[in-house]
């Protein structure tokens, strides 16, 4: 849990490094650009503007023209609005801001379902323009009950949107609740409604706004000074630390001395020092939600996490190419949203390089006896040992920070939950290019699997290995042994050695596979791990392991996506893995039609 305070405003009569190097002395890490009413700056001010902002750590964000909203029904204006809102985005890019935010409308005595499909209709019309520019559409909670932008309509329209995602603004939805958020129950039901309507991902980070208002049974009527409101700061930042959200949190107040006093209850409530923080990371890649350390006796200490974390060595060189371990620190907890879903309830095999990616690595199955005392174990029966092997989970960004912190560059989860740990939920096809062969030939290896899956009725999720390779995960659910789902997929890969013997080998001599894309079926064994989704591999440009539609993996290649370009994919196109911990299918008819026996 992380909270970047800021406020809304332009610089004034200081120049802009003037204004930046006085927020960033104030504490502040984010900051709101209102081009509410106009355009004020042209994209070379913004592009200059961005630049001292990223080189003071300050996130930031731009609020649209408030004529700029998606229900605009007549045909003059909705070219107008929608002209502005892919404007204001282009300029956010310039900026290098990662959430452009908009009102989404007014009712003009339209139906819900009128006016959603007005907004859907035109989020369709921006999205060949805007959804490769690498950054948000924040729709924000409306404040007036005659107006469209619920967080229930945000969701909606969310949901067919990647790019699209929810700002909540705490004063609108006080005032729309008729004043219900006065204390921390009332608040952490918006921050469920947000888990269970929206992905992770797109609550990384929670733009918010924050302000006191006065309201009446229509709603909002107008800001007011911090501290005449009804509405206390405390709550939020307490919720959010129980959530584990990463909040931004953008003071709306229309006088400086609100806004300091809400810092200083925000500091107040979330323990935050700013004197003495540095960032976590060595400042070469624009990670999401950036980590503070501070010093400490032994090392560096993360600030505002819900856990206590030590860190050592942040800046030690861990990849051929300078990215530091404190960049590597700084992704694993940027990723935590998508990632963490997909390592729920499994045990970890740690990939270890204590000296980084060149260096020497072993994999450690056995928590170490110096992991934090707040992190949960999963004991495994072990035949060889005798006993159980305590593995270390990941429940929450810090466990993974602390993988980090031992030099984990890459992540091996179970192929099971440990609720259900003789039952995989996944079936797992590692394509693995042998030596002499090329990557055209992985692709059209996998082009054939999918074939076969998709007569067999199954769904299957294509990944780059982060390497060389492609894995190709079938979801399940947890109700066949791993002998059955091997046999499952050495079933497969022997009909697809069979209809292309020049370029596919199940041979376990390797000499024998020289030139050929090798089908490992024996990753589907208890006990044996595959590098996650989104797990970083310990190669030049930390690349790393990222889901891809069926329709990618001719266009794409391995090593595209690193530690550094993974978040314009995500913003883009969200988390392509998602259905896969889900399962929803067994390999019951897919058996049948392979002639194979019954079997558990």
């Amino acid at each position: 849990m992380s909270i970047s305070f800021g406020i809304s405003a332009l610089p004034g009569d200081e120049d802009d490094i003037e204004f930046l190097d006085g927020l960033v002395g104030r504490g502040h890490r984010a900051l709101e650009l209102p081009f509410t009413k106009a355009f004020p700056w042209k994209e070379d001010r913004c592009a200059s503007f961005g630049r001292l902002a990223a080189d003071r750590g300050i996130a930031l964000s731009v609020h649209a023209p408030y004529f700029a909203m998606l229900t605009i029904d007549d045909a003059d204006r909705y070219a107008k609005t929608r002209a502005a809102v892919e404007h204001t985005m282009k300029l956010g890019r310039r900026l290098g801001a990662n959430v452009i935010v908009v009102h989404p409308g007014h009712d003009r005595d339209r139906s819900s379902d009128q006016l959603l499909d007005t907004a859907l209709e035109a989020l369709a019309a921006l999205e060949p323009k805007v959804r490769d520019l690498g950054l948000s559409l924040g729709l924000e909670t409306t404040g007036t009950n005659n107006a469209f932008g619920t967080l229930g309509d945000i969701a909606l329209m969310a949901a067919e949107f990647p790019w699209v995602r929810p700002v909540v603004d705490w004063a609108h939805v006080h005032a729309t609740t008729d004043g219900r958020l006065t204390d921390l129950d009332a608040v952490r039901s918006v921050y469920q409604f947000l888990f269970d309507q929206f992905p992770a991902w797109k609550l990384a980070p929670l733009h918010s706004h924050y302000s006191h208002n006065a309201f009446g049974p229509g709603g909002e009527i107008k800001h007011i000074p911090y501290g005449e409101g009804s509405n206390p700061v405390e709550p939020v930042v307490e919720a959010a630390t129980e959530y584990d959200v990463d909040l931004r949190l953008i003071s709306e107040s229309r006088d400086d001395a609100s806004h300091v006093a809400v810092w200083k209850d925000v500091r107040k409530t979330a323990d935050i020092t700013v004197d003495n923080a540095r960032p976590l990371a060595s400042g070469r890649i624009e990670f999401p939600d950036p980590i503070d350390i501070v010093t400490s006796t032994d090392g560096f200490r993360a600030t505002r996490l819900r856990r206590p974390l030590r860190i050592t060595n942040p800046d030690k060189p861990f990849f051929p190419d300078g990215y530091t371990k404190g960049d590597l620190i700084q992704y694993y907890a940027s990723i935590a949203p998508v990632l963490l879903p997909h390592l729920s309830d499994r045990a970890i095999v740690m990939a270890r390089f204590p000296d980084g990616a060149d260096g020497e690595f072993f994999y450690e199955k056995q928590a170490p006896s110096h992991k934090p005392d707040w992190m949960p174990v999963a004991p495994i029966h072990s035949e060889v040992r005798g006993g159980a092997i305590e593995f270390c989970t990941a429940p929450d960004k810090p466990s993974l920070m602390w993988f980090a912190t031992m030099g984990c560059i890459e992540i091996h989860p179970w192929l099971s939950r440990t609720g259900t740990i003789d039952r995989p939920d996944f079936a797992i096809f590692d394509l693995d290019p042998a030596e002499g062969s090329r990557w055209e030939q992985v692709v059209d290896v996998a082009l054939h699997i999918k074939v076969a899956l998709d007569s067999l009725g199954l769904r299957a999720y294509p990944k780059t290995s982060g390497a060389t390779g492609l894995h190709i995960y079938v979801p399940l659910d947890p109700v066949h042994s791993y002998g059955r789902v091997r046999r499952f997929v050495e079933t497969v890969g022997r009909l697809i050695v069979a209809a292309d013997p020049a370029n596919v080998t199940m041979e376990w001599d390797i000499p024998a596979r020289a030139g050929k894309v090798f089908i490992d079926h024996n990753q589907n064994v208890g006990g044996k791990t595959i590098a996650s989704v989104y797990a970083v591999r310990p190669l030049p440009g930390a690349p790393v392991s990222t889901p891809l539609a069926w329709k990618e993996v001719e266009e794409l290649t391995p090593d595209q996506f690193t530690i550094a370009t993974i978040w314009t994919r995500l913003n883009k196109v969200g988390d392509r893995f998602a259905p896969v911990p889900a399962g929803g299918q067994t390999l019951d008819d897919a058996d049948r039609a392979l002639g194979l026996d019954d079997m558990k």
